[in-house]
C-alpha cells in the first residue's frame, strides 16, 4: 500500500550503530589532543587540584611515570605550566635556565623524545603581583613586559621546547617572540599562539593548579571582552601577520562561534582549549550523578571539533583516551 506522504527520509541513515558510524562527519582521535601539566617545585609531590578532581601538580621525579601512562594512552603532546616556589615582580623564574618548566623540558625530552612539548610562555606563575607583565603604575607595561616574553620563548626553546604558546596577550607578542626565536637559531619552532584569549570566568580553577591569580585588579585590559567577536578576528589577523603558526581560540565552549569564525577565515591549524571551569564543572556534575560524563563529555569535544577545531587541548585528554 502506497503512503499517502511525500517526504524526505532522513532517519535512513541513523538506523544502527554502524550505519550512523559510516556517515559520522567529524570523529575525536588522540591525535587532536595535547594534555596540560602542571609542574610544581619540590620532591615526591603528586597534590590533588581541590576543584579539578583527577588534575595534578607533579615533581620532577613524577614526569617519568607520567609519561609512561601518556604514552600508554596514546596522548603524543603536552603543555607545561610551571608552579615555583619563589616568585618575583619580573617573574624571573620563567626564563632562568634551571626554572620548573626548562627541567621539566630537558627530563620529558630525555624520557620521552618522542613526546611533543608545547611550553606556555607566559608570567603569571611566576610574578609576585599574578600578573602576564611587568606592572607599571598599576598597570601592565605592554612593551616592557614583551623583553622579558621574548627571553622566556627562548630560554624554553634552548631547554627543547618542540612549541611555544604564548598565552600574556600583550600587542605584539608574535613578532618579537618570533624575532628573538630566529636569532636565536631556532626558526624552525612553531608558534602556537593564544590569538584570541577572552577574560573569562572558566580559568578560575586554573589559577588555583597554576597558583596564578592577580593580586590585584584583573585581567580585563589585556585579555579581551567576552562580549566582542569582530574583535577575534583583528587579534588572529594581527597574530597570521606577525608569524603564528597556530591559533589558539580560548575558552572553547562558550566561545565556539569565535572557533568557527576562526577556522572560516584562516588556514593555519586551530586549537580550541577546553579550559579548567569547563572540565570542573562536568566533573562536579558527574560526581553528583547528575549527568552521564563520557556522553556529556565526547559531545562537547565533537562540538568544538564540528566548530572548526584542529586540535583541543583539554584536561579530559586521559579519560577521552580510555573511552575512545
Amino acid at each position: 500500500m502506497a503512503n499517502e506522504w511525500e517526504f524526505r527520509r532522513h532517519r535512513r541513515l541513523r538506523s544502527s550503530p554502524a550505519m550512523r558510524s559510516l556517515v559520522r562527519e567529524n570523529h575525536l582521535k588522540m591525535d587532536d589532543f595535547i594534555y596540560p601539566l602542571f609542574i610544581i617545585e619540590g620532591e615526591n609531590i603528586k597534590n590533588e587540584v581541590p576543584s579539578m578532581p583527577g588534575v595534578f601538580q607533579i615533581s620532577l621525579d613524577h614526569v617519568k611515570a607520567e609519561m609512561e601512562e601518556l604514552q600508554s594512552l596514546g596522548i603524543k603532546a603536552v603543555m607545561l605550566f610551571g608552579v615555583p616556589n619563589e616568585k618575583d615582580e619580573q617573574g624571573s623564574g620563567a626564563f632562568v635556565d634551571n626554572g620548573i618548566v626548562q627541567q621539566a623540558t630537558r627530563l620529558i625530552k630525555n624520557e620521552a623524545p618522542e613526546m611533543l612539548v608545547v611550553a606556555d610562555t607566559c608570567l603569571c606563575e611566576y610574578t609576585s603581583h599574578g600578573h602576564c607583565g611587568v606592572i607599571h603604575n598599576h598597570d601592565v607595561d605592554n612593551d616592557e613586559s614583551l623583553k622579558l616574553l621574548a627571553q622566556t620563548a627562548v630560554s624554553q626553546a634552548e631547554a627543547g621546547a618542540d612549541i611555544i604558546a604564548p598565552s600574556n596577550m600583550m600587542d605584539g607578542f608574535v613578532t618579537v617572540i618570533r624575532q628573538a626565536l630566529d636569532e636565536a637559531g631556532h626558526q624552525n619552532i612553531p608558534i602556537m599562539s593564544y590569538a584570541v584569549k577572552y577574560a573569562s570566568a572558566f580559568f578560575g580553577p586554573f589559577r588555583e593548579a597554576a597558583d596564578s591569580a592577580p593580586q590585584f585588579g584583573d585581567r580585563k585590559t589585556y585579555q579581551m571582552d567576552p562580549s566582542n567577536r569582530r574583535e577575534a578576528l583583528r587579534e588572529t589577523e594581527t597574530d597570521i601577520e606577525e608569524g603564528a603558526d597556530f591559533l589558539i581560540v580560548k575558552p572553547a565552549m562558550s566561545f565556539l562561534d569565535i572557533v568557527r569564525d576562526v577556522r572560516n577565515n584562516f588556514n593555519a591549524p586551530v586549537v580550541a582549549y577546553n579550559v579548567s571551569g569547563e572540565y570542573s564543572m562536568v566533573k562536579a556534575a558527574a560526581q553528583n550523578g547528575w549527568v552521564d560524563e563520557r556522553e556529556l563529555v565526547l559531545e562537547k569535544l565533537t562540538a568544538m571539533k564540528r566548530a572548526g577545531a584542529d586540535l583541543i587541548i583539554s584536561y579530559f585528554a586521559k579519560d577521552v583516551a580510555k573511552w575512545l
